[in-house]
């Protein structure tokens, strides 16, 4: 897991909200987090929790991408 400084005020999601914004499955979600494609915060209990911010990060660089495929 990659640490990385967290703004006290960027709202974290349950992995089912990255994944409904992300339009992406809970085991992507999870195998990218497992990689380091996805920074994700873990809580005392061990559950995933994305930053808003990381859900933009990771949404700006797939567009370029879709653009270039088509």
């Amino acid at each position: 897991m990659i640490n990385y400084r967290l703004d006290m005020n960027d709202q974290l999601l349950t992995v089912t909200e990255a994944c409904k914004l992300l339009q992406i499955a809970p085991s992507t979600l999870r195998r990218a987090d497992a990689n380091g494609t996805i920074r994700v915060i873990r809580t005392p209990g061990g559950r995933r929790r994305v930053p808003m911010s990381e859900v933009q990060r990771y949404l700006s660089q797939r567009i370029p991408d879709q653009q270039e495929a088509a």
